[in-house]
């Protein structure tokens, strides 16, 4: 049988092999940029923004300190951070849940959350979005937009204590025109909950829901 030389066979076996996709990118200090249509593993650091680019791949996105976007059409595993926001394209999916404790959390539409929404300190918004899991957040605001879909129910926690003395501000929860929520609607502290006429929603406790029909929901 003839032998082929190591470095002829690597030659012929290489350009036939599939493309290997990008390893994951971890860091301390800095942030990290996930380019438009390439794949990746898990990407963190602690100090630093997390931008993840149109059509980009990645696995599990998590920082401390900065905010993470993600453009249209990406797909990812589970987003979270510590101190900053997150925000999240059109005809997303993020696969796990996505989290914060001190920032804001949006989902653009045709977007979809395969796990929960969960933020301490912070506003929740989606805009004809679905999301499998609850929504869950303890100082926040919540707008389940037109058209959105949450299957997993809201709860509002009581803060587990206050410096304060005086009471601080009730979070607005809002189910806008033709929103569904399944699951229960549970509130642990005073809020001023908004549900549309043209909404469905689950059983409510600990608070009484508004009912309104104009295109945003009456002010406090």
């Amino acid at each position: 049988m003839k032998r082929f030389p190591l470095p002829l066979l690597l030659a012929l076996v290489l350009p036939c092999a599939p493309a290997l996709a990008n390893e994951g990118i971890s860091k301390v200090n800095g942030s990290i940029h996930a380019e438009s249509g390439q794949v990746y593993g898990d990407l963190d650091t602690v100090n630093g923004g997390i931008n993840v680019d149109a059509a980009a791949v990645t696995g599990d996105i998590e920082t401390v300190n900065g905010g993470i976007r993600i453009g249209d059409n990406a797909r990812t595993g589970g987003v979270s951070t510590v101190n900053g926001s997150v925000r999240i394209g059109r005809e997303v999916i993020a696969a796990g849940d996505v989290e914060t404790v001190n920032g804001s959390i949006f989902i653009d539409r045709s977007s979809q959350v395969e796990g929960e929404l969960q933020t301490v300190n912070g506003s929740i918004g989606l805009v004809e979005a679905r999301l499998d899991g609850s929504i869950e957040t303890v100082n926040g605001d919540i707008t389940v937009g037109v058209g959105s879909q949450v299957n997993g129910g809201i709860r509002v926690k009581k803060p587990s204590f206050s410096l304060s003395l005086t009471p601080g501000r009730k979070p607005r929860v809002i189910v806008g025109p033709n929103a569904v929520v399944n699951g229960s609607l549970v509130f642990d502290r005073d809020v001023s909950l908004y549900v549309h006429r043209s909404a469905r929603i689950g059983p409510v406790s600990g608070a009484q829901a508004q009912p309104f029909d104009t295109d945003a929901a009456p002010q406090d």
